[in-house]
C-alpha cells in the first residue's frame, strides 16, 4: 500500500514513510492509494476479536507485511493498549433502547486521542530504532522532532503517547488560557527532558497555522526532521477506524432481537478526523447507516452539509465581536472572539477549519473528476482539492459544485449544537435511567442525535462516540448539575489521577504573538547542540 499527497505532486510513499512525514510539502494530507475492502469471512472471523486482535486484522489491510510484520504489528498494538484501564479498551454501554454509548476515554489522558496516539508514538519509536540500527557504527542517530498544535486533548494524549521515547523531542502548541485547567495540567505537569509545551496567546487555528507553516518550511523541516501529530497524520486515522468495528460486533452481541437494524454512528467533531474514521471504515465495507457530524457554535462542517460552502466565518450571519450585545460565554451561540473563533463550553471542538475534511474532499472530488484513466482522475481530483483549499486559505471560503454536495449528503448528516442545548442535555442524561454523566462534547453527540432521530426508521440503533473524560471539564458539568442535589462533582465524577496535578511543577514556554519565527525560535533554541544556554521552560516566555 502506497500513500499520496490530496494536492497531488511528488512520489507515492510507503506506509513508514507517510507516518514519519505527517503532512505532505505542498500542504496536503497523505490518503491511501486504495481503500481495501474486508476480507470476505471478516463478520464470522472477527466477531469475537478483542480491540487488539481487531486493530491487528484491520490496520493489516493497510500496512504490508514487508514494512512491519505480523508479530512486530501485534507486539506494537499490545503494547499501545496496555496502558488502558478497561478490558475493551473503548467499552459500548446502553443508555436506552436504541441508544448507545462508545465510551473512548479509558486511556492514560482520558480523552479518545490516547487511542491513536498511544499507538502512534510507538509507531514512530520502532521505525526511528530500526532505522539508527542499520546505520554504521558511529554514525550520528536519526532524530525526529514532533511538532503539533492542540486544543486540549490532542495535546497530553500526544505527550503521553510520546514521553521519554528514544530519539523524539515534542512540541505541543496550545492557546494560552483556552485549553480547561486539567487538559492544561495533564500536559504541563510532564517533565520528561523530550517534552515541550508552548502557551501561544491567540486561538488553535492559530496555533494549527503556525504548525502547517513549520512543515511547509522545507529548509526548517529537513533541519530539525520534522514530525506531526495532530489527526493530519494517516497513522491516527488508522487506529481510530478499529472502534467502529469493535463498537459494531459488540452491539450485536448485545442484542437479542431478531429484526434486523441499521447503526447509525454519531460523532462530535471539530478537526473532521475522529467521524473521517468512520468514513473509512464505511468504505471499507462496515454496514452503517449515514455518519451524524455534530458540532458547536463552530459549525463549518454543519454549515457545508446544508449549503455546500465551507467558509471560516458565517456570511449569513457575521457576529460583531466589539458588540455589546454579543452574547457571553455560556449563551445560546457561544462567545465571538477576534479571530473568528466562538468559545463555548466544548473547547476541543473550538475550531474554525477542520483539516481533516480536506481527505473527505478528495474522495468527494475523485467522483466526479475527469479522466481517462484512474491515474487522470486521481489527478484532476488533486487539482480540485488543491484550488479549493487555496480559496479557503486565501478568502476564507469556497464553494462545491452541487453533484460534490449531493456525494456528501450520501454518507453525512449534520447537526449544530448550542451551548445552552449541550447544558440541557448533561442535565438530561444524569436525570435519566439510567443516571449518565456526559462530557460537553459527549453531550453534543447526544443532542445531535435526538435532533436527527425523528427522520430514523424505527429499526436504528445509534451509537454516540464518547471523546473524553467529564472531569476534564469540570465547568460545563457542574454548571450543567449545580441545581441537582444528588451531584457532588468531587465524589461522582473526579478520578484520583487528577486530583493531584494542580500541586505538581509546571513547566511552560509562554509565546506572546501567534508568529511562527517565535515559535521556529523555541524549537531551535531546544534542538541546536550548539546553543550553549537553552530556554528555561518554567516561566519561560518569549
Amino acid at each position: 500500500m502506497r500513500y499520496f499527497s490530496t494536492r497531488g505532486g511528488g512520489d507515492t510513499l510507503s506506509f513508514e514513510e507517510a507516518v514519519l512525514t505527517g503532512l505532505a510539502p505542498n500542504g496536503g494530507l497523505y490518503i491511501p492509494e486504495r481503500i481495501p475492502q474486508l476480507p470476505a469471512n471478516w463478520r464470522s472471523e472477527w466477531k469475537s476479536y478483542t480491540f487488539q486482535e481487531l486493530s491487528v486484522a484491520v490496520l493489516s489491510l493497510f500496512i504490508s507485511s514487508e514494512e512491519i510484520s505480523q508479530a512486530e504489528l501485534k507486539s506494537l498494538v499490545e503494547k499501545s493498549y496496555s496502558t488502558f484501564r478497561h478490558p475493551d479498551v473503548t467499552p459500548l454501554k446502553q443508555l436506552g433502547s436504541a441508544t448507545y454509548i462508545l465510551e473512548l476515554f479509558h486511556g492514560p489522558t482520558y480523552a479518545f486521542k490516547d487511542v491513536a496516539l498511544q499507538l502512534l508514538g510507538n509507531l514512530f519509536e520502532f521505525f526511528l530504532l530500526r532505522r539508527n540500527a542499520q546505520k554504521g557504527q558511529g554514525a550520528k542517530p536519526e532524530q525526529l522532532t514532533v511538532v503539533g498544535a492542540t486544543s486540549g486533548d490532542t495535546g497530553s494524549a500526544a505527550i503521553y503517547g510520546l514521553r521519554n521515547k528514544a530519539n523524539i523531542s515534542i512540541f505541543i502548541l496550545h492557546p494560552k488560557g483556552r485549553v480547561s485547567p486539567i487538559q492544561e495540567a495533564q500536559m504541563t505537569t510532564v517533565t520528561d527532558a523530550n517534552v515541550h509545551n508552548i502557551a501561544v496567546k491567540g486561538t488553535f487555528d492559530d496555533c494549527q497555522d503556525i504548525v502547517k507553516a513549520l512543515f511547509a518550511d522545507k529548509v526548517f523541516n529537513d533541519a530539525y526532521r520534522l514530525g506531526a501529530v495532530n489527526s493530519i497524520n494517516w497513522a491516527r486515522i488508522l487506529a481510530q477506524t478499529v472502534y467502529y468495528f469493535l463498537a459494531y460486533f459488540h452491539i450485536h452481541s448485545q442484542l437479542t432481537e431478531t429484526t434486523d437494524f441499521e447503526i447509525q454512528y454519531v460523532v462530535p467533531t471539530g478537526n473532521f478526523g475522529d467521524i473521517l474514521a468512520g468514513y473509512y471504515a464505511k468504505q471499507m465495507g462496515l454496514p452503517m447507516g449515514k455518519l451524524v457530524v455534530a458540532t458547536n457554535a463552530n459549525d463549518i462542517l454543519a454549515r457545508f452539509w446544508k449549503s455546500g460552502r465551507y467558509e471560516k466565518i458565517d456570511s449569513t450571519a457575521i457576529v460583531d465581536a466589539s458588540d455589546p450585545t454579543t452574547p457571553a460565554n455560556g449563551a445560546s451561540d457561544g462567545k465571538q472572539t477576534s479571530g473568528g473563533v466562538k468559545e463555548t463550553y466544548s473547547p476541543a471542538m473550538d475550531i474554525l477549519v477542520s483539516s481533516n475534511f480536506e481527505r473527505l474532499l478528495w474522495y468527494l472530488a475523485n467522483e466526479s473528476a475527469e479522466g481517462s484513466n484512474e491515474k487522470d482522475r486521481r489527478q484532476h481530483a488533486c487539482a480540485m482539492v488543491d484550488d479549493w483549499m487555496r480559496k479557503v486559505k486565501q478568502d476564507g471560503r469556497m464553494e462545491v459544485p452541487p453533484a460534490v454536495l449531493a456525494a456528501a449528503r450520501r454518507d453525512f448528516v449534520a447537526e449544530k449544537v448550542t451551548d445552552d442545548l449541550t447544558l440541557k442535555t448533561i442535565k438530561s442524561y444524569f436525570e435519566g435511567t439510567p443516571s449518565y454523566i456526559a462530557d460537553p462534547h459527549t453531550a453534543i453527540g447526544l443532542a445531535a442525535a435526538q435532533i436527527v432521530a425523528p427522520e430514523n426508521s424505527a429499526n436504528t440503533r445509534q451509537i454516540i462516540l464518547s471523546t473524553a473524560h467529564p472531569a476534564k471539564f469540570s465547568e460545563a458539568v457542574s454548571r450543567a448539575l449545580e441545581q441537582s442535589a444528588q451531584f457532588n462533582f468531587e465524589r461522582d465524577v473526579l478520578p484520583e489521577e487528577f486530583r493531584a496535578l494542580s500541586s505538581k511543577e509546571k513547566r511552560i514556554i509562554d509565546v506572546e504573538r501567534p508568529e511562527v519565527e517565535l515559535v521556529k525560535r523555541v524549537i531551535m533554541q531546544h534542538m541546536d547542540i550548539k546553543n550553549t544556554t537553552p530556554l528555561q521552560e518554567k516561566g519561560s516566555s518569549i
